[in-house]
């Protein structure tokens, strides 16, 4: 099976992992344009339980206007989803769509650099957030 995404596994609860997540992608440049709560929303739509888990659509605008520039199509795709799921009480997964999967879809090598520049930023984000913390 091909591997879609960027992962890493964190000891820290749900909602730390949460701001932990957006803290890491902060510093990398990247902001959060949407945020979806999926487990609240498969319970409202479909009355169904998922463990706590959030959809972050993070963008970084400097890589999104110039994919924009090379294909406008791309606009589909953005911003670069990052799933923080909670596997147990002290255990969060947290998971970003990986670029170069996402180039996948584009017939344009123009886009190799923008895509090169997110994927090391989210995989900078991801390994700041396996980082042993000051209270570890």
């Amino acid at each position: 099976m091909t591997t879609y995404t960027l992962s890493v596994e964190i000891a820290r609860p749900y909602a730390e992992a949460v701001d932990a997540t957006r803290a890491a992608l902060a510093e990398q440049g990247f902001g959060i344009l949407t945020e979806i709560d999926l487990a609240a929303t498969m319970k409202a739509k479909l009355d169904v339980d998922l463990p706590p888990q959030v959809i972050l659509g993070a963008c970084r605008p400097p890589l999104a206007y110039e994919a924009i520039q090379v294909d406008p199509s791309i606009a589909a795709v953005l911003p670069c989803n990052v799933v923080v799921r909670s596997l147990d009480d002290s255990t969060t997964l947290v998971e970003a769509f990986d670029p170069d999967a996402m180039m996948g879809l584009s017939d344009s090598g123009a886009l190799d650099s923008v895509a090169a520049d997110a994927k090391q930023r989210l995989t900078a984000a991801l390994a700041a957030l396996a980082a042993p913390t000051e209270e570890d």
